[in-house]
């Protein structure tokens, strides 16, 4: 093999590396593409009040948005909270809620979603059988 051939090889490779590249990422990319949770202090009639992802204790609301109707009627939210002795997240809470299916703005409050202790909680929406549809975290500090 001469270096010529070599040579050819090489830039043939190289032209059908850039060809794949060009059609692999001619398709739109999009950071989040499904519901986002998120968590607030309130909501009221203005909106959203205090986004953040590190409140102090006490009760917050939870948010889910997305572009589309989420179809779901019977949801979950979950707490998971993160146990710093083994390093991973263990249940705390659960609750029910009955949410209309054409729903893409949804946001969930009340005496149900109170972070009475300090820590970083992973929030989770469920459908009906338990699978995650979304998911966040925040962390609670004391106040």
């Amino acid at each position: 093999m001469t270096k010529g051939d070599n040579m050819r090889k090489i830039t043939l490779f190289l032209f059908a590396v850039l060809i794949l590249t060009f059609i692999g990422f001619k398709s739109n990319s999009y950071a989040q593409n499904g519901p986002v949770l998120y968590v607030c202090e309130s909501y009221g009639d203005n909106g959203e009040v205090g986004i953040s992802d590190r409140f102090t204790t006490g009760y917050l609301t939870v948010m889910i948005k997305c572009d589309y109707a989420l179809g779901l009627s019977d949801v979950s939210v979950q707490f998971d909270k993160y146990d710093c002795s083994t390093g991973t997240f263990k249940y705390n809470k659960k609750f029910k809620y009955t949410v209309k299916p054409d729903m893409k703005y949804i946001f969930f409050e009340g005496k149900d979603l109170d972070f009475t202790s300090p820590g970083i909680y992973r929030i989770f929406l469920l459908d009906e059988y338990g699978k995650t549809v979304t998911s966040g975290l925040v962390e609670i500090i004391s106040k």
